[in-house]
């Protein structure tokens, strides 16, 4: 059941930060928006949130109940919808992901205020998640501020998380599909997103030291490493430091060398490295998102293994 927890709540970090991002990600970048099929990215990405938020309520439920996933009851669930915050924040996400999909039929007629719906769906959705994690444990303004850097770090990293995947989709373009106009389009929303990635870079910083101090605090630092919640929480701030290193070789780098290629028309080789680091990237974030999962399962305690 632990196992399944995990794969459940790292499918659905993932979904949900695709539907959040990517919308978002589509406001910010205009010129791209016809490169991709977003209503029906969007359409899926809320649909499989739900779908994926029905098996995480059965899974919690059964574990509350103490029974295996086959013999959960609607009594069990109804305690948790009904009994427990967590229960509002999966309806209110539910709620999110069906505003998100209703936005993905309208982006074909009306694109910027569809986007908004979809990103403002997504937003919610993704606000829900430490409601059933450790940002919702704490009581008074300690557990307000924990709950707000929780929420502000999902969020940010939900943008991260879907500028990736749809510049991924961009640089992944067949040959036989692109144009200069693809391409010069492509190297805007790169460019573009430089700044938008700056601020989301100094907000997961900044609401992720927050996390930690709350959770582990000052003087436990050096003992991280005793605890599996310590290791995982090193490799997951190791991954987020590789992903640093790929974002500044793509800004400083490989971006600027993609429009020299552009306009030299032997851009082949450009796109080809742009490929590789976005998607190397992307990796890294999925894992980051996995090792996520796995600590909101597990206390933050610092104590031997």
């Amino acid at each position: 059941m632990a196992t399944l927890d995990v794969v459940v709540r790292f499918a659905l970090y993932l979904d949900l930060a695709l539907a959040f991002g990517m919308a978002f990600f589509a406001l910010c970048a205009p010129q791209v928006r016809d490169s991709l099929p977003l209503p029906r990215l969007l359409a899926s990405a809320g649909l499989t949130g739900i779908v994926l938020s029905i098996l995480g309520l059965a899974v919690l439920s059964a574990s509350m109940a103490g029974v295996p996933l086959a013999q959960v009851d609607a009594e069990s669930v109804s305690m948790v919808l009904t009994g427990m915050s967590l229960g509002t924040a999966w309806m209110v996400r539910i709620g999110g992901l069906a505003l998100v999909v209703a936005a993905a039929r309208l982006v074909p007629r009306r694109p910027t205020t569809a986007l908004w719906a979809a990103s403002f769906g997504g937003a919610v959705a993704v606000g829900g998640l430490p409601w059933a994690g450790h940002g919702a444990m704490g009581k008074g303004a300690i557990g307000w501020l924990h709950l707000a850097a929780d929420i502000a770090h999902l969020l940010a990293a939900g943008i991260w998380v879907g500028a990736l995947a749809f510049l991924l989709l961009l640089v992944a373009r067949p040959s036989a599909r692109t144009d200069p106009a693809h391409l010069w389009a492509t190297h805007r929303a790169l460019d573009g997103f430089s700044l938008v990635g700056t601020v989301v870079v100094a907000v997961i910083v900044v609401t992720g030291v927050v996390n930690a101090w709350l959770l582990v605090g000052a003087a436990n630092i050096f003992s991280l490493p005793g605890t599996l919640y310590g290791q995982l929480l090193i490799a997951k701030l190791l991954l987020f430091a590789v992903m640093l290193g790929f974002a500044a070789v793509n800004r400083y780098r490989l971006t600027p060398a993609f429009a020299a290629r552009i306009d030299a028309r032997d851009h082949r080789g450009a796109v080809v490295a742009l490929r590789v680091s976005v998607a190397l990237e992307t990796g890294c974030a999925a894992l980051v998102l996995a090792l996520v999962a796995w600590l909101g399962t597990l206390q933050p305690t610092v104590s031997a293994m």
